[in-house]
């Protein structure tokens, strides 16, 4: 039988899987175009095994989008069919409403490509936008929602990052990822982890509950999970889809999806929750809440966030008002002191 499931749903509840917002052998349909809850692009390829969204190829880009056939199906034996106009032409996207949720992301990353050979990573998202190819591997820049970078492949020379590496972005459409730097501007979080080429099994995992996010990896062949990033203060509405995509350039990899789980977090809410309409919601991080602090990190893997354009006026303005105040104070010093010498002599 299949490989259980990495480590215990980190909070056990195996029965809360959603199958409709999920991706899983047998493929439905494998190989032709009838992959009723996911919409491929680009140069994915589905076999029986994975679903490849790039092959170890120059300049390709693939994605994978989840859509959710609408209720309106067929009518059961003896009813009378419903009324034209009332049935879904095709297959509608129906987003996920679901407020905490955690996915479950089995890949593999692989390729020919010796150290630092290779590229360019895989993408995992939860965003407004779904199926629009771009240079964000393989997707949209200036997206609406959360996105999960797996970048194999140091585009900026003087990183002092031991690669692959895992980031974490939220974007309000506002934010563009810059490729040249490895997203470093934009990115909230991250983690080093040795996950391609692998000969065992590889799982990512991104739990979004009560406004924290939390990526961890099971890459070791150890069947645990271990944390990546933690985020406190990270607002994402409901109403977005799930996808993942990859790209490769003058370097390339194969990128196979082998399965994303999404499970509904049970999770108890505030009363005042329950007065927010939950899809209008601007996808946003409170920056007043640092990502998590090195405590029990001794690596230093956890950055803080990075400097955004209003953190840099702030400290500018700090440092301003800090030299004003010490050459306010430093003149006053000055002139007590005059004072006194004139005294003395």
């Amino acid at each position: 039988g299949p490989r259980p499931v990495p480590a215990e749903l980190t909070d056990g509840n195996s029965e809360h899987l959603k199958r409709e917002h999920s991706l899983m052998k047998p493929y439905q349909g494998a190989g032709s175009a009838a992959m009723p809850l996911w919409d491929f692009q680009g140069s994915t390829m589905v076999t029986s095994q994975y679903v490849r969204l790039t092959p170890d190829e120059r300049s390709r880009e693939g994605s994978i989008w989840n859509r959710v056939v609408r209720a309106g199906g067929r009518a059961g034996v003896g009813a009378a069919p419903p009324p034209p106009a009332l049935t879904p032409p095709g297959f509608l996207p129906q987003p996920c409403f679901l407020k905490d949720w955690e996915l479950h992301v089995h890949f593999k990353i692989h390729g020919a490509g010796k150290k630092n050979l290779h590229g360019d990573g895989l993408a995992l998202w939860y965003t407004q936008e779904r199926l629009v190819p771009g240079p964000v591997f393989g997707s949209k820049d200036n997206f609406h929602g959360l996105a999960i970078f797996l970048d194999t492949y140091p585009n900026d020379e003087a990183t002092e990052r031991v690669f692959p590496y895992i980031s974490a972005m939220v974007n309000n459409g506002s934010l563009s990822y810059e490729h040249s730097k490895d997203g470093r501007w934009t990115e909230l979080a991250g983690c080093s982890a040795d996950l391609r080429n692998q000969n065992h099994d590889t799982f990512l995992a991104v739990r979004y509950s009560r406004g924290r996010l939390t990526v961890m990896t099971d890459v070791e062949d150890k069947n645990e999970w271990k944390n990546c990033i933690d985020i406190a203060g990270v607002q994402l509405p409901t109403g977005y889809f799930f996808g993942a995509s990859a790209g490769t350039g003058d370097l390339s990899d194969n990128h196979d999806i082998i399965s994303m789980k999404l499970f509904q977090l049970m999770v108890e809410h505030p009363v005042e929750d329950e007065t927010v309409d939950w899809t209008k919601i601007e996808p946003r991080v409170s920056l007043l809440k640092s990502p998590k602090d090195n405590v029990d990190d001794p690596t230093g893997n956890f950055r803080s966030g990075p400097l955004t354009g209003w953190k840099v006026f702030l400290l500018l303005l700090c440092a301003l008002l800090g030299i004003i105040v010490c050459a306010v104070v430093g003149a006053v010093v000055f002139q007590k002191r005059q004072e006194r010498n004139k005294r003395f002599y």
